[in-house]
């Protein structure tokens, strides 16, 4: 009697962070952007506990390829806020765990420009030599272009200098190729994937809700957004994804 194995194309979550710290009480509204370090120390020690390896999408890349399987969860942080290097850092370290810094090149050094009004606060952002302490902490940097736009409004001039600009920025700030884009506000047509293909980046991330699957389009990645509500237990239905072997 024989037995055949159906593998199931792997599937992983792409978690989608922004601010890693506890909500300034002045914050007027989105607070769900931030999540304690307390909290997020506790989702990286389940992943690890469940046997998850935490991945930046570089990292990630041969798995979404569908060249290599296993438990892995990719940690993504849009905008590159420096509570970003100040918190999350260590605790990835602490777990053994790579991520993916996606930072807006115009802005190092500064805050929040696309909605410090709306929010009614500056986020500092990182500068450059703070982007290289999180590259040199075994991190890695994405591109999240130069001015954080809405890309399907910007013309194919504007598209370039914002998308291919920032990935020439952060190479010259960090002197290594810099592989992976998020579009901002998750603002994304089949013009701007193919902007940012053209720019030479590997994959590109959205706000799109769900898990990645291997073999997915690179350029069109859907994310597990992870908000400040978010419990361990709401955590951990998002989290664990569907690998396995099926027998029939």
């Amino acid at each position: 009697m024989s037995e055949t194995v159906e593998r199931q194309p792997l599937t992983c979550p792409i978690f989608m962070y922004h601010n890693i710290g506890k909500a300034p009480r002045e914050l007027r509204r989105w607070r769900s952007l931030y999540v304690s370090p307390a909290a997020f120390a506790r989702q990286m020690w389940l992943l690890k506990r469940m046997g998850y390896q935490g991945l930046s999408m570089a990292d990630a890349m041969p798995y979404l390829r569908g060249e290599k399987r296993g438990r892995i969860a990719v940690v993504t942080l849009d905008d590159g806020y420096v509570d970003n290097l100040e918190s999350a850092l260590p605790i990835l370290q602490r777990y053994g765990f790579t991520a993916t810094c996606y930072v807006v090149s115009g802005s190092l050094g500064h805050y929040n420009s696309w909605d410090a009004e709306k929010l009614g606060i500056q986020k500092p952002l990182m500068t450059p030599a703070q982007i290289r302490a999180w590259r040199d902490g075994g991190m890695e940097v994405g591109a999240h272009t130069r001015s954080h736009p809405r890309l399907t409004q910007c013309s194919d001039t504007q598209l370039h200098e914002e998308i291919a600009g920032s990935k020439a920025d952060l190479e010259h700030h960090l002197g290594t190729p810099v592989t992976q884009f998020c579009y901002p506000y998750g603002d994304v047509d089949d013009r701007v994937a193919k902007a940012a293909w053209n720019a030479g980046y590997d994959a590109a991330t959205t706000t799109e809700r769900g898990r990645a699957t291997a073999g997915s389009n690179l350029w069109r990645l859907p994310r597990v957004q992870v908000a400040r509500h978010h419990i361990l237990p709401q955590f951990a239905m998002r989290a664990f994804t569907q690998y396995e072997n099926r027998r029939k």
